[in-house]
């Protein structure tokens, strides 16, 4: 017998501002469903979750929940007022005998019942918000962003929960491997339509390619056809007749259509360019130490730093990342020890905290008033990498409308703030970037995008980040801080990290398998920033094997054969445009480009089939 649904969205639709959010949406949530809730930033997401778990009313439509059910929400801004601390917020609601439920998913997610609300950050907020979720188990759990502001070790702690739980959820988040580990099912949703798809994230991405490529298709068929008919009407019969009449119809019909299809959100037009070169050497630290309140951060460490590395900082919350970056960019100084830094260096510098953005300012305002970025006697421009630009032009590249221009910073998103402050950064010319915490609130596309960027970045990058795909994608080297002043230099990202650690990979936290302080850092061949190592990692230990390729060389070697096809195809169209014999007297400065570009690429693709063929054999063996 088929068990009732958990929930149900049947028809509902909702307009914001004069705007439609949803028109005519239903899903169903039943027992045991592991769902993924993806979309672009702004596409409704939260909104959704929301009218899921009855915090807000549709226009239209209904929302059944079964009796007996109960709906769990955790909230990403808690309204605490009332409450003395956390742990009083988290238990609210609970029968005192099951008070200990908020004590063991506080240890897991490593917040501190017994702090005052009133001094409790936006982080420990959202912690407490999650432990009262997870204590007070319901049946249905719909979790917005759950793992922001959590560590690694955290992420990991809440990932084993909720793998073994018997309620159903419902999960936004941009964590694609938090994602890939628990789903099982997606609610996609796209310009306020939701489809289910009956694979969980791993499958996402291709699910969206293919329904956008058929869509092109369509849409591709139908322009084809009022082209077309457009050019019957102009040119062919008469249109009095009954029959003739009925085919206008039908393409008035078709153009109403088309123009009523809403298109796609695009992209973020997000450049990073880099400025002069810095020189070889970005930082070279040497046997510092770090203590704070008899606290030690670091103990002996050691380090250099080369043009053009991509360094990672990973680290339980509080182990002294940023710290460490602080005292890496000379903004703090050691307890002992030295450090050098590099010549020309023009650092750019994403905070975490969004301590560069006002809330109060508008959007307008916190460009124009940047003084990078003003162009003086210009109030509606921004110097953009030496060039004036319209700052609502330049808005637009990063995904917000001329409405929002004027909109003062605290009415955005977690992700559009995010995206501001890359604006901001992404303006000024650097060849050292430190990334704080860059992929909160990003959404997939454009953490894509983001990645795509740093990889064709000329400058230094010091990264420190939670999200272990992002780790993958783009560290070289990671400098794990693992407590008690301990660091270590691995070579490659976080896979790469836990292999060296012995972990095989996996999402233990630093506090799941026990550290002798005796593990030898990478050799300097394998990664410039691990020449270093620590004094107190001397010791040879076990290394992951040399012909296994790291995450990062295993994603360029799936990508090779493309970037081979598509090199192949433009030299083929090159060669044809010169092949005309009356290009060089007629159009030289053409002829010249073409022979150039030609070249070029002519040389990436020697250089493509040469790295292709070093990483298959390197995977071969």
């Amino acid at each position: 017998m088929a068990r009732a649904p958990l929930l149900q969205l049947s028809d509902i639709s909702l307009t914001f501002g004069g705007d439609p959010v949803f028109a005519d949406l239903s899903l169903v949530v039943q027992p045991g469903d592991r769902l993924a809730l993806v979309g672009r930033n702004g596409s409704g997401k939260s909104t959704l979750m929301k009218v899921m778990a009855g915090l807000v009313e549709a226009d239209q439509g209904t929302r059944v929940v079964t009796p007996g059910v109960t709906v769990g929400y955790m909230e990403q801004d808690p309204l605490m007022e009332g409450f003395t601390t956390l742990g009083d917020y988290a238990a609210s609601g609970l029968d005192p005998s099951e008070a200990y439920k908020v004590e063991i998913a506080g240890e897991g997610l490593k917040f501190d019942p017994a702090r005052p609300v009133s001094t409790a950050s936006g982080g420990e907020r959202r912690r407490a918000a999650l432990a009262k979720l997870m204590a007070e188990a319901p049946e249905l759990m719909l979790l917005d962003e759950p793992t922001n502001h959590l560590d690694i070790e955290a992420i990991a702690w809440l990932e084993a929960e909720l793998s073994t739980t018997r309620a159903a959820f419902v999960l936004i988040s941009h964590d694609r491997a938090f994602l890939r580990a628990l789903t099982r099912a997606t609610f996609w949703i796209d310009r306020g339509m939701v489809r289910r798809q009956e694979t969980g994230f791993d499958g996402f991405e291709a699910w969206r390619d293919k329904v956008w490529d058929e869509e092109d298709m369509q849409r591709h068929k139908m322009d084809r056809k009022i082209k077309a008919e457009g050019r019957w009407a102009v040119e062919g019969i008469s249109a009095r007749r009954k029959r003739n009449q009925g085919r206008l119809r039908a393409l008035a019909a078709l153009r109403e259509e088309r123009s009523s299809q809403i298109r796609r959100q695009g992209t973020a037009a997000m450049s990073l360019e880099s400025g002069a070169k810095s020189g070889k050497l970005v930082v070279e630290a040497d046997n510092i130490s770090k203590a704070y309140d008899g606290k030690v951060i670091l103990r002996d460490f050691s380090v250099k730093i080369l043009r053009g590395d991509r360094v990672a900082f990973v680290g339980p919350n509080g182990v002294g990342k940023t710290t460490l970056l602080k005292m890496l960019m000379g903004q703090e100084s050691p307890d002992s020890g030295t450090i050098r830094l590099g010549t020309n260096l023009m650092p750019a510098i994403f905070d975490q905290s969004r301590a560069q953005l006002d809330p109060e300012m508008s959007l307008w305002d916190s460009l124009t008033g940047d003084p990078e970025m003003r162009v003086s006697g210009k109030a509606d421009q921004v110097l953009v990498r030496g060039q004036p630009r319209h700052v609502v032009g330049y808005l637009k590249d990063f995904l917000f409308d001329e409405r929002q221009a004027r909109a003062p910073v605290r009415s955005l998103s977690g992700g559009e703030k995010a995206r501001l402050l890359l604006a901001k950064l992404m303006a000024k010319e650097s060849n050292l970037l430190v990334l704080d915490e860059p992929t909160n609130d990003l959404d997939i596309e454009t953490l894509d995008l983001l990645q795509e960027l740093l990889d064709d970045y000329d400058g230094t990058v010091l990264l420190v980040s939670h999200d272990r795909d992002f780790l993958d994608r783009v560290a070289a080297t990671t400098i794990a801080m693992e407590g008690d002043g301990r660091a270590t230099v691995y070579a490659g990202g976080w896979t790469d990290y836990q292999a060296q650690r012995g972990e095989g990979g996996g999402t233990q936290g630093w506090n799941s398998v026990s550290y002798d302080g005796k593990r030898k850092a990478p050799d300097a061949s394998a990664a410039t920033a691990a020449t270093a190592a620590t004094a107190a990692s001397a010791t040879p230990a076990k290394t992951a094997a040399k012909s296994k390729l790291s995450f990062t060389e295993k994603h360029r070697l799936d990508a090779l054969p493309g970037v081979i096809e598509t090199l192949e195809a433009e030299i083929a169209k090159l060669e044809t445009f010169l092949s005309a014999p009356d290009l060089f007297t007629k159009d030289p400065v053409k002829f010249r480009k073409g022979t150039e570009a030609l070249v070029e690429r002519q040389q990436a693709l020697a250089a493509a089939e040469e790295e292709w063929l070093t990483l298959e054999a390197r995977a071969a063996g």
